[in-house]
């Protein structure tokens, strides 16, 4: 489950001169700590289990004890990528689903991006999607993956 995006007028090439990255939805992150609550760090949070309460996240933020706010299909970033959570990007507080991002090219001077369903962004209103995306891996720039 996730979201590819591209130059604009390049959607569905894997290629990494056109292939900015993967969105993907990454489990519980406490925004106000900037933590990831999946036990395995940054690294672990697409290897794990996905249930909050199996014994490889922990079930409230580690460092300030915040608790996940209650989030459904409509409001989470599981949501986000199913395509239901259509409300405006927005930086979040508290504990509560994050996206990560996968990158495959560095944005440089991108100005027009598309995702894989031909949703247009500003340069300006990719950035603000990525407020959502804590979890940043850099280690595909250059590669093909899809």
């Amino acid at each position: 489950m996730g979201t590819n995006f591209y130059l604009k007028g390049h959607t569905g090439t894997d290629d990494p001169k056109y292939h900015i990255g993967k969105r993907s939805a990454a489990g519980l992150y406490c925004f106000d700590c900037k933590i990831t609550l999946c036990k395995g760090g940054d690294a672990g949070i697409h290897t794990t289990k996905w249930n909050r309460y199996e014994k490889d996240w922990y079930n409230k933020c580690p460092f300030c004890g915040k608790k996940p706010i209650k989030e459904d299909f409509g409001s989470g970033a599981a949501g986000r990528e199913l395509g239901f959570d259509k409300s405006p990007f927005s930086r979040k507080t508290g504990v509560a689903s994050c996206s990560s991002f996968t990158w495959a090219r560095k944005l440089c001077k991108v100005r027009k991006i598309e995702d894989e369903y031909r949703t247009k962004f500003t340069r300006d209103e990719f950035e603000k999607m990525l407020e959502e995306c804590p979890v940043q891996y850099h280690h595909s720039i250059g590669q093909w993956f899809s």
